[in-house]
């Protein structure tokens, strides 16, 4: 195995590192030209199913553009077949699925995921990154219950989640069953990740923003609670993201969990005026890298002027790449947060 560069573990404990740490959401895949290529003959499922195909697709950008850390290339749909939902990730609207629940009845049908036996592919991808390929830690990840159950109750992607939230608040038994359901799927699912060789664990609960502090205590946070005290054991660094949740920040900092994640609307100093002191991760808007390298340069030195003022920062995008991004802007990036946070 390769020599591992672990500057971005040791900032995930809040350590003290010879400069920041960089790695971003969505680097793997939709802005290179070798991945749309091998996307002309493969679908999303398609390579994940072939680890050599699937790691080569996780280690290219740390090869580009010599980030801090891999994140595991797939899709947070990926265990959901394990249980018994159908869903197919569709060209321009993203993944839908034909059986969407709606009673207790639906919960109670579903199974129960046997990584090893239904996503081997997955747990090989992750040993052949990691045990041959990867000189930098590999963040392995998983969608989080409030994301999935709003996939699975809508049917698909959604602007509001009504459905979700109506269910949410008319049949609190069955959302209760659906939140432990998928809690034990995300337990069972990043325990085997990490057993494979993942050195972090990252939760993304994109939509969890549609909900408010109050709604999120009483439905969401002990789920999480359960979550994140059962993956603690693995004692890897474990991550908390979600986009527009901003109001949300000092909930995920009561868990216990490592590093709070931040998309661009909440800058660094104001969240650690809110009494956030676990290790920060984030939060360029993608949208400036389409701006000229001038603003780019600027804003990423603002982050990181109020990243670095204590240790434990992770420096990342407030959300995932974007398809029109050059790759070449995401290599000049990287080297200049490495070089402009050198001590």
């Amino acid at each position: 195995m390769k020599q591992l560069n672990d500057t971005f573990l040791r900032a995930a404990k809040g350590e003290e590192t010879d400069y920041t740490p960089v790695w971003y959401m969505r680097q793997a895949g939709r802005s290179q030209p070798e991945y749309r290529k091998i996307k002309e003959k493969y679908s999303l499922f398609e390579i994940t199913h072939q680890p050599e195909l699937c790691a080569y697709v996780t280690r290219l950008p740390v090869e580009q553009y010599d980030v801090d850390a891999a994140i595991l290339y797939k899709d947070i749909m990926s265990p959901l077949p394990a249980i018994g939902v159908d869903v197919e990730i569709k060209s321009g609207i993203g993944p839908v699925i034909d059986n969407p629940i709606r009673s207790v009845a639906d919960v109670e049908k579903l199974g129960e995921i046997n990584p090893e036996s239904d996503v081997p592919y997955v747990l090989d991808t992750i040993k052949l990154l990691t045990s041959e390929q990867l000189s930098v830690p590999l963040i392995g990840f998983a969608g989080a219950p409030f994301t999935m159950a709003s996939y699975m109750i809508e049917g698909g992607p959604s602007k509001n989640y009504n459905k979700t939230k109506a269910f949410m608040y008319s049949e609190p038994k069955a959302w209760f069953a659906l939140m432990d359901k998928l809690a034990d799927m995300t337990i069972t699912y990043g325990k085997a990740q990490i057993k494979a060789g993942a050195s972090a664990f990252q939760i993304f609960d994109s939509w969890v923003g549609a909900l408010n502090v109050q709604d999120y205590r009483v439905f969401i946070k002990p789920i999480m609670e359960k979550i994140f005290n059962e993956l603690k054991e693995e004692n890897v660094p474990l991550i908390m993201f979600g986009v527009g949740a901003s109001h949300l920040a000092n909930e995920w900092h009561d868990l216990p969990l490592d590093v709070v994640g931040l998309d661009w609307r909440l800058p660094i100093s104001e969240a650690r005026g809110m009494g956030i002191t676990k290790p920060v991760q984030g939060n360029l808007d993608p949208a400036i890298l389409l701006a000229p390298w001038e603003v780019i340069e600027e804003r990423a030195k603002a982050i990181l002027d109020h990243g670095m003022e204590i240790p434990g920062y992770i420096f990342n995008l407030g959300h995932g790449v974007f398809p029109s991004v050059k790759p070449d802007t995401l290599k000049r990036l990287t080297a200049f947060v490495h070089e402009y946070s050198a001590k």
